[in-house]
């Protein structure tokens, strides 16, 4: 077992501002001989399903956390340059209570505290800080704060109430970096975790892999605030500490104090985190009284279709497919789904608001078609229902449903009216740095004029999927041009290690989880 965990990490979400890949962050873990590794992205817990599933293929294990921001009142105050000023922490899921809590705490960061980045505030923490392991964060940190202006009362008082709520379960985090301001940080902690009793942890705060990826994160920080290489006052890492340090490294800078190492190992193996995939939840979908079960109710629905929408032409292979459809339906646990799928479909027709007809695999329902979901009549068409659900292939079925954009959001309020706002979730999408675009945005960050970038990004071919390694094999101007020329392959390598990242998170087209989408 590894002396040293990795505990405060950012991966490629913590947007334009880590570096570090989620699949390459368990393959690093190993090759440095860790068997532990955590995700503390800022604000946000986008990767922690990529993560974990990446780790858990690697034989590494993942610890899910999230380095949060804290109001510096209340997540409610939005007053400008009073209530951007907030603090870092970082949070640690002990189990899957903890998971939950770290979830809710992330979710009511935005959906209450957003103002700049989305905030928690102390109140929220002391309601949902069961499970959770509390590190004091970096140099941004409310306890680094008061150090860094020299208040050490309020350091204390600071350090004292995180203790009080989390017990042994808060830890004063010291940092394996070079800065000035770091380095007295670190002693004042030491002097303080002895005063207070509160242990002490090791971190780097990585952003980046490997301390060749330093010059690639600086240009993504150059991206993120679209600033220069070569402006003075741009946001920069001063130092190239910044990466996934081995054990050894770590062991070097703090051979002083090996028990903020060996803290970093007892952490880990308290975060016991396990999820389980495959298993749908779906809100109750109340049926009217007389209907013993959900099932009957969607056959009644269903038999009512059959003779509403063929009348006298209805075919006993009609009704033979209609029986197998509704068994498949039944067998695989998706009564609930077509019925609140037909809820909201019947209720924007009812109230006037233009529904398309149905597109994609969920056309192939005969059951989908004779309770109104489409009105496409995949007798007529020949269209094969097991594309849209079999037994064989065991996942979500997907209605592509349109509905007027005007009025859509009637629909998504009545959702979220009927079934509980807590049940009713927005799909998010992230915009990812395209070949054509990192060319761009690297060129605009190395001062690279934009007739020039213009001309290496129309090289690249208009291709789905392209990337950059696959345009230099298939477009000879690019090849010899970056051959033969130190700026472009310069800024051609730059944008190959930072292709394919996330640049921003906006909300998919379909805007809610039953897939609604726009017209």
């Amino acid at each position: 077992m590894s002396n040293f965990v990795h505990l405060h990490v950012h991966s490629e979400f913590s947007l334009l501002d880590g570096a570090n890949r989620i699949k390459d962050l368990p393959v690093r873990a190993k090759e440095l001989g860790m068997d532990s590794i955590a995700i503390t992205d800022h604000g946000v817990m986008f990767g922690v399903i990529d993560f974990y599933k990446a780790c858990k293929a690697n034989g590494i294990k993942p610890i899910i956390g999230c380095e949060v921001y804290v109001a510096p009142r209340t997540r409610f105050d939005k007053e400008p340059n009073i209530d951007n000023k907030y603090n870092h922490l970082i949070l640690l899921a002990k189990n899957n209570e903890g998971y939950k809590n770290l979830s809710k705490l992330v979710s009511l960061g935005f959906t209450d505290g957003y103002y700049y980045k989305p905030r928690i505030d102390k109140e929220i923490l002391e309601k949902y800080h069961e499970g959770l392991i509390c590190c004091s964060a970096c140099l941004a940190g409310e306890v680094a704060q008061a150090v860094l202006n020299d208040n050490m009362e309020k350091a204390e008082e600071t350090a004292l109430w995180f203790k009080n709520l989390f017990g042994e379960d808060y830890y004063l985090e010291i940092q394996a970096n070079s800065l000035r301001e770091q380095i007295k940080v670190n002693q004042k902690l030491i002097q303080l975790s002895k005063k207070l009793d509160i242990k002490v942890v090791a971190t780097n705060d990585a952003h980046y892999l490997t301390k060749d990826d330093y010059y690639n994160h600086e240009i993504l920080l150059c991206i993120q605030t679209g600033k220069r290489m070569n402006e003075e006052d741009r946001m920069r890492f001063e130092t190239n500490d910044f990466y996934i340090k081995s054990p050894e490294e770590m062991a070097e800078y703090f051979q002083n104090i090996p028990e903020a190492l060996e803290n970093t190992v007892k952490i880990a193996e308290k975060c016991n985190v396990e999820f389980e995939f495959g298993h749908t939840i779906l809100p109750n979908y109340d049926v009217p009284e007389g209907f013993e079960t959900h099932y009957d109710y969607l056959k009644k629905l269903c038999d009512d279709g059959i003779k509403l929408k063929y009348g006298d032409a209805v075919t006993q292979e009609i009704l033979d497919r209609a029986e197998y459809e509704l068994s498949v339906i039944k067998k695989m646990g998706y009564v609930d789904y077509f019925l609140i799928v037909w809820d909201y479909i019947n209720y924007a027709r009812s109230q006037g608001i233009p529904v398309g007809p149905g597109r994609g695999s969920g056309a192939g329902s005969i059951v989908a078609y004779t309770i109104g979901i489409t009105d496409i009549d995949p007798i007529k068409y020949n269209l094969i229902f097991e594309r849209f659900l079999n037994p064989e292939r065991i996942s979500m079925p997907d209605f592509d449903v349109d509905f007027c954009y005007e009025r859509r959001q009637e629909v998504i309020d009545y959702v979220g009216r009927k079934y509980g706002q807590d049940h009713v979730s927005q799909i998010i999408t992230f915009g990812t740095m395209s070949a054509r675009m990192v060319i761009r945005d690297v060129a605009r960050a190395l001062d690279v004029s934009y007739a020039e970038a213009d001309k290496l990004a129309k090289m690249i071919p208009n291709e789905l999927h392209i990337t950059i390694k696959k345009a230099l094999e298939q477009n000879r101007e690019l090849k010899e041009l970056y051959d033969n020329n130190p700026e472009t392959h310069n800024l051609l390598d730059i944008a190959m290690g930072l292709e394919g990242m996330p640049r921003q998170a906006s909300t998919h087209a379909c805007r809610n989880s039953y897939n609604k989408r726009s017209c």
